[in-house]
């Protein structure tokens, strides 16, 4: 018999559970998103979600957790937990029942959320991401020398039972604001200004200068490159190079002009299809244009044509929206509400752009004001002089042509250019091209603009069919590069297609033998038959067959051109399903009802203030940015995979901001952030607040990070005084060591550059994607093959050894040297001092100055008994005065250029 004690102890522990359990059950309805939704997904999708669908039971959508499982039941009845099967087996005795079968047990608090959850109605309530944000009301709380965003901050460490930390030191401040908004450290003249000027708005002043200046746009380039998958070179084997920096260049001068997100993103996806696109509208597009093309022989066009569309979809999701789709390709979503059909919707908005994975990567644009405007001048003097106004008309018209102007690529396409067309026909052995239908005849002359290698044959063109009248044929002589021919066309009337094939019975069929462009042009021009006719109609073909700079963009396919976009079965091209027509995963905001359904839409699409993630995802990623870390960690996966947001309230407060209050101004809603009193303070930790939040989420203390790979490498050329400032252009080499480019097949080579551009800013190094910058991927770069949401940051030993060894560090190691000898003369106390000033933009403590001091007094003795050894760091052939202190100062500043608190923020 139980003790007395033990009844009544008995009793009380029952009184408490029950009081425990009815509290449970009396607090408001369970949250689907933040309790079911990670419970689901941590223990039941693996099995019963988008690809497995075990028993025939699926948690992924409502529909299919509520409907008859294999037994012909469903195993979830809203209302009745007692009579639901899947409540059943998650508390089953038989391990061969219970659910899960492969992992451990829910918890008991677990289990009796999801009972609840369908004693509740198994309401499926959707997840915080895909709600638009909403205006959000600012937590009543009291901030001194702080803004709205440090009310949020406040709020959430007094629920956490902390406080802010003090404000940072002003010189830490200065060199923190700098590196963020410029990627550079403060000048000179920067920090004597920021020193001198004791007003309560100093700091506000400097963020504003900081924000016009013109490194503002490289640095800000420089993440949105790693989306953009920019790059120098074109990818896989060969990896020949590519000419679309000037792509990177727009982007620079975007963020410098701040225009604003929303139109940054529809030029980007679709300034092609714009009302008259401007050229800066048309190099936008390059964004899709980053994408690897596959120019390897007995590669299929068609196949990487597909992957580039494809990645396309993946890239314009994850950069714009922060969700995962690339798996969606083969099947459902396993975790998100994104299903089969969706990713092929998507891809129809993407698959009618004319890039068709071609050697030549058409269409592009040819910018004829890089080798000067001064003959088509000339040309258009001669027509004002000689011509009739009608003929006057004509040919400024066909001037504009030869401005600026996108040249398309490969079989159907063409861009209409008033009475002249321009045309590019990519033309195999025995393989036909269509020239949509022209006016033909009498008056027209075609300028073939054309090259076939070393190979020659002749063009033979049909009119309306493969099999319709001959209507010419051409001689074409052999021609490794572009030759401009003029072939007069016999007369004829209407409009025709022109059917073209190439032959040559010395060639395997298929082979890639002709590339012909051609304009459309009046065969009367004005002045015909008049002295000086001949000399400039030459002048006109020789303008025609230059070689002007040009960038791949994109181009739409006219209407009569356009493909049928279908289902791949399990992800395979070759194994085409059902057509679909271009549309939006229906589990986010509508589609706009007056978009056009194309590239153009779908843009508007994103950039809807009722998209919910556009606006989040670009905060959040400006955020990670600045504190190293995102209210949403995972930048790249907004899905409910994705850590919830440690500030959910402030994220939707600075996303309606940002579109509503800022206009999409990403400058306005950087100053906000850096004017914080949150980003002000100071980031020393405790060993109770690492203890707490060791990434800094909470955000009780400033932040603390390691820079990238460029910020190192700018900062560090910066601060030795050789870094080039020069803005835009073509990429550039700097030193590289030897044998580390091996390109095959193309015999590129990478040629370092001596004339001031090897000092650079990082984000015109040269990128290649199967050979990137050695220093830039040690620290964490991107090859920039695909979209990189999020660098990771990593702490290795090469890193270490980068910094101490590679040629470019030790060379600003060198330089730096030099200035602390210049300007501290012949007291190395003094020499030393100075480097630090220079490197941290503040004094050097005593205590770091005795053990910089040390290593300077061993580094002299060194070099005083090995003159070679000095001569080999300084790479002087004579002997320079003082050579052994330059030497020991060179290792000083090594080290000073190595230190934590120089290579974090």
């Amino acid at each position: 018999m139980r003790s007395t004690s033990t009844y009544r102890a008995a009793l009380l522990v029952s009184v408490v559970i029950g009081i425990a359990v009815t509290a449970c059950h009396s607090r408001k309805r369970t949250d689907f998103s933040a309790e079911v939704k990670p419970i689901l997904n941590k223990h039941c999708i693996s099995c019963h979600g988008g690809v497995k669908q075990s028993g025939g039971f699926s948690v992924l959508f409502r529909e299919e957790a509520l409907g008859n499982t294999k037994s012909g039941k469903p195993a979830i009845l809203p209302g009745h937990p007692e009579r639901s099967e899947f409540i059943r087996r998650l508390t089953c005795k038989d391990p061969k029942e219970r659910m899960p079968q492969k992992g451990e047990p829910l918890t008991a608090a677990e289990v009796d959320i999801l009972t609840r959850w369908v004693k509740e109605g198994a309401e499926w309530g959707e997840h915080w991401a895909y709600v638009a944000p909403k205006a959000v009301p600012v937590p009543d709380i009291k901030v001194e020398n702080g803004n709205d965003i440090d009310r949020f901050i406040i709020e959430k460490l007094q629920q956490e039972g902390l406080k802010p930390s003090k404000p940072a030191d002003p010189m830490t401040l200065l060199r923190r604001v700098s590196l963020d908004l410029t990627g550079l450290p403060p000048t000179p003249a920067m920090v004597t200004a920021f020193t001198a000027d004791h007003s309560p708005a100093a700091y506000r002043r400097l963020v504003d200068s900081l924000l016009q200046s013109p490194h503002y746009g490289e640095r800000w380039a420089a993440m949105w490159l790693d989306l953009a998958r920019y790059s120098d070179t074109k990818g896989y084997e060969r990896d020949a190079s590519r000419n679309i920096w000037r792509y990177r260049d727009w982007v620079i001068d975007a963020f410098n002009q701040d225009m604003p997100y929303d139109s940054f993103t529809i030029v980007q996806l679709a300034g092609d299809l714009l009302p008259h696109p401007t050229n800066a509208q048309l190099i936008a597009t390059g964004f899709n244009r980053n994408t690897m093309s596959n120019d390897e022989g007995g590669t299929q066009d068609e196949e990487f044509r597909t992957a580039a569309v494809m990645d396309r979809v993946s890239t314009t999701m994850e950069v714009w929206q922060g969700i995962t789709i690339g798996c969606v390709q083969c099947h459902s979503h396993p975790y998100d509400p994104f299903r089969f059909e969706d990713y092929y919707k998507l891809l129809a908005f993407m698959n009618n752009t004319r890039d068709e994975d071609t050697h030549m990567e058409h269409p592009k644009l040819r910018l004829y004001d890089s080798i000067g405007l001064a003959e088509v001048s000339r040309i258009s003097e001669w027509v004002q002089q000689h011509g009739n106004t009608a003929q006057v008309a004509d040919v400024q018209q066909f001037m504009k042509v030869l401005e600026p102007k996108v040249h398309a690529h490969d079989c159907d396409n063409y861009i209409n250019g008033a009475l002249y067309d321009t045309k590019y026909l990519g033309v195999r052995h025995n393989g036909s091209c269509r020239l949509p239908a022209q006016a033909i005849g009498g008056k027209t002359q075609l300028l073939m603009n054309y090259w076939t290698g070393n190979k020659g044959g002749a063009l033979e063109c049909r009119l309306d069919s493969l099999n319709g009248p001959l209507y010419f044929t051409q001689a074409l002589a052999p021609a490794s590069d572009r030759t401009v021919i003029a072939i007069p066309l016999p007369a004829s009337t209407g409009k025709h297609d022109l059917y073209l094939k190439f032959r040559n019975t010395s060639l395997k069929p298929d082979d890639p033998v002709c590339m012909v462009e051609w304009f459309a042009f009046r065969d009367d021009l004005p002045g015909k038959g008049q002295p000086g006719y001949d000399a400039v109609n030459a002048q006109l073909l020789a303008l025609v067959n230059t070689h002007p700079e040009d960038v791949p963009v994109m181009i739409e396919n006219p209407p009569v051109m356009q493909r049928a976009t279908h289902i791949f079965e399990r992800g395979n091209w070759m194994v085409p399903g059902k057509a679909v027509t271009p549309d939006v995963p229906h589990s986010l905001n509508p589609f706009p009802a007056k978009a056009p359904r194309n590239r153009l839409g779908l843009a508007e699409w994103i950039t809807d203030p009722a998209n919910p993630l556009t606006a989040r995802v670009m905060v959040n990623r400006l955020w990670e940015q600045i504190f190293g870390i995102g209210i949403v960690e995972t930048v790249e996966d907004f899905g409910t995979q994705g850590f919830l947001p440690s500030h959910p309230a402030l994220l939707d407060w600075l996303a309606y901001q940002y579109m509503h209050e800022y206009r999409w101004s990403t400058k306005k809603l950087l100053r906000e952030i850096v004017l914080s009193s949150t980003y002000q303070q100071d980031a020393t930790t405790t060993p109770a607040l690492q203890e707490k939040d060791p990434a800094n989420r909470l955000l009780a203390r400033g932040p603390h990070f390691r820079l990238t790979s460029e910020e190192i490498r700018d900062q560090a050329l910066a601060v030795s005084g050789l870094l080039n400032r020069n803005m835009h252009g073509r990429a550039v080499m700097p030193y590289q060591p030897e044998g580390i480019w091996q390109s095959v097949w193309s015999g590129e080579y990478w040629k370092t550059a001596q004339d001031g551009n090897q000092y650079r800013r990082a984000i015109y190094v040269f990128q290649k994607r199967t050979s990137p910058y050695p220093s830039m991927i040690t620290f964490d770069g991107s090859s920039r093959e695909v979209c990189l949401q999020r660098r990771i940051r990593t702490n290795t030993p090469l890193q270490a050894l980068v910094t101490l060894n590679d040629p470019v560090y030790v060379e600003t190691a060198r330089a730096l040297a030099q200035n602390m000898q210049r300007n501290g003369r012949n007291d190395a106390a003094a020499c030393i001092r100075w480097g630090y000033h220079a490197a941290m933009s503040k004094s050097l403590p005593d205590n770091k100055l005795a053990i910089l001091q040390r290593l300077y007094g061993q580094a002299l003795q060194q070099y005083k008994k090995s003159p070679d050894d000095a001569k080999k760091l300084l790479q002087c052939k004579e002997t320079p005065p003082q050579m052994a202190e330059l030497a020991a100062l060179t290792v000083v500043a090594n080290a000073i250029m190595n230190l934590d608190e120089f290579l974090t923020i």
